[in-house]
């Protein structure tokens, strides 16, 4: 943390929104719970309307029995007074139907018209299924139980909302369902337990039943080369349901299998990976969660000892010769710092806001979770002045970098391992710019994270963790202009909190006498 590091005097929702973003991106879904909040009021003015209705009618249902209770104790003596005679007329043809329109009058429409036009904002099955595999990309990369996340007591989660944040039987019953949808045995099998632990504890489930639960179960323990299992399984689900034909099958086909293997197969066949991970779990994958969880890193005491906090006026630059930025040092090779105070929250909140109405998920990066917005510095001042002020900190020209790039990550946001800068194999990455290679990136990070969202390298084993207010800079090429493949990085998925983000990529063209080209590479 900077404040214990000694300083050296001398850094929305909107209805043209493709319905399989709208998981990815906090914004957006803040804009569906006021959506929901809507609609809740609309329901409650629907409910008052028919009791006034019911009430209405109860009231005249009562009023009606007790006169006619004493009208046909005595229909002679009742209606020999002409007024109970002209009273009996008047209501037959009059009053009762008055009650039939009463009854008739449906109290609805004004809810049905609002959840109509409400409903073309709704999430579609994508965003559910998205939403699904982002809770279980969460279970993976911060090794979490699925109890801790079906109670809701996630690490850092508070306790105000923890009551709240649980999961039914029939939540951990759909994600169950999206992963046995996608062939993701593994994860089928660790939340259709816990919706049978839940159901075991006594909870009651709405719409799945234990038969359901265990026909899953059976057939995704036994994808995984579990046969005994599968078996048991299928056994307890043909004692609730003795007439079930698939397991019925299934029963005979497993007990035929397991007589046909004798030990040697099942060594061979039986068991599951020891990590208890999918088959197509790389290495990569493996050390960017030990990162994201703060495992795994890679700077020793020595080299901690040599990174330094600092105040820096950038060669005495005119701006910060009198008002240094606060420079920390998070990384020696490559160097990666950290400037801090960059944005008031005044400004970042400006940057929000204009990027709320436009951002967007990229469909066109499958290893990205989030939504993205872009915004140019015409376009409003606090963005220009972004814009002077990453120019004015690294020495570098910004006229020739890409627009300021704003995510917002929501729901297990993340971005898999990935270089900035295009490789040999891929020449043209940037050649419709005609600004050259990305040289350097600046990342600010624009809001505070409760958990998890950590910017982490995987080929150095670095970790730098969010800070609201505070950019991250490197070059992403050596001074040889060749790419620096330590540069390999990734966004950890959002544990708990809302995730903004503010990239600005720098190119090569304005830079030849800024940073001077160097035929060695840097260490």
């Amino acid at each position: 943390v900077f404040s214990v590091r000694i300083f050296l005097l001398v850094i929305v929702f909107t209805p043209s929104l493709a319905h399989s973003d709208v998981f990815a991106s906090i914004g957006h879904m803040t804009d569906l719970l006021f959506t929901e909040r809507d609609l809740v009021t609309s329901l409650k003015d629907y409910i008052r309307a028919e009791e006034n209705k019911l009430a209405q009618i109860k009231q005249w249902a009562d009023k009606l029995d007790l006169l006619s209770t004493a009208a046909t104790s005595d229909p002679d003596g009742f209606l020999g007074h002409p007024v109970n005679a002209f009273k009996l007329i008047r209501r037959l043809n009059t009053e009762w139907s008055e009650l039939e329109h009463l009854v008739l009058t449906d109290t609805a429409d004004a809810f049905l018209s609002n959840l109509t036009i409400q409903r073309q904002h709704f999430p579609s099955d994508e965003d559910q299924s998205g939403a699904a595999k982002a809770l279980t990309r969460l279970l993976d990369t911060y090794q979490l139980d699925t109890d801790a996340i079906s109670t809701g007591k996630i690490l850092g989660s508070s306790s105000a909302y923890t009551s709240q944040s649980v999961l039914t039987v029939d939540d951990c019953f759909e994600l169950g369902r999206v992963a046995y949808s996608e062939g993701d045995y593994y994860h089928t099998e660790l939340w259709m337990l816990q919706a049978l632990r839940q159901m075991e504890k006594g909870e009651t489930p709405g719409v799945v039943d234990a038969v359901m639960i265990l026909d899953h179960l059976s057939y995704s323990v036994y994808q995984q080369g579990e046969l005994e299992r599968a078996l048991d399984f299928t056994k307890k689900l043909l004692e609730l349901d003795s007439t079930h034909q698939r397991a019925t099958g299934n029963r005979k086909y497993f007990e035929y299998q397991l007589a046909k293997q004798n030990k040697v197969a099942q060594s061979e066949q039986g068991g599951r990976d020891e990590n208890h991970q999918p088959n197509d779990y790389r290495s990569e994958r493996k050390k960017y969660e030990q990162l994201c969880r703060g495992e795994g890193l890679k700077m020793t005491a020595r080299r901690q000892s040599q990174l330094f906090c600092r105040y820096y006026d950038n060669g005495r630059h005119p701006k910060y010769v009198i008002g240094p930025v606060k420079q920390e040092d998070e990384w020696d090779r490559p160097h990666i710092v950290r400037y801090h105070d960059i944005l008031s929250n005044r400004e970042m909140e400006t940057v929000k806001e204009l990027a709320k109405p436009r951002v967007r998920g990229n469909s066109q990066d499958p290893f990205l979770s989030a939504c993205l917005a872009w915004l140019g510095a015409f376009e409003h001042p606090v963005v220009d002045r972004i814009n002077q002020r990453i120019e004015d900190i690294t020495g570098l020209d910004v006229s020739t970098a890409e627009d300021l790039q704003v995510a917002n990550y929501g729901v297990g946001g993340q971005y898999e391992p990935h270089y900035d800068f295009g490789r040999k194999d891929e020449p043209d990455a940037f050649k419709e710019l005609g600004t050259g290679n990305r040289i350097a990136t600046w990342l600010l990070y624009m809001s505070e994270v409760q958990a998890g969202g950590a910017t982490v390298f995987t080929d150095i084993g670095a970790s730098v963790s969010p800070k609201k207010g505070s950019a991250v800079f490197w070059y992403n090429l050596h001074p040889s202009g060749d790419g620096d493949y330590r540069t390999r990085h990734a966004a950890c998925p959002v544990l708990l909190g809302n995730k903004w983000v503010s990239n600005k990529w720098i190119h090569e063209r304005g830079q030849e006498f800024r940073r001077r080209c160097d035929l060695q590479e840097d260490v």
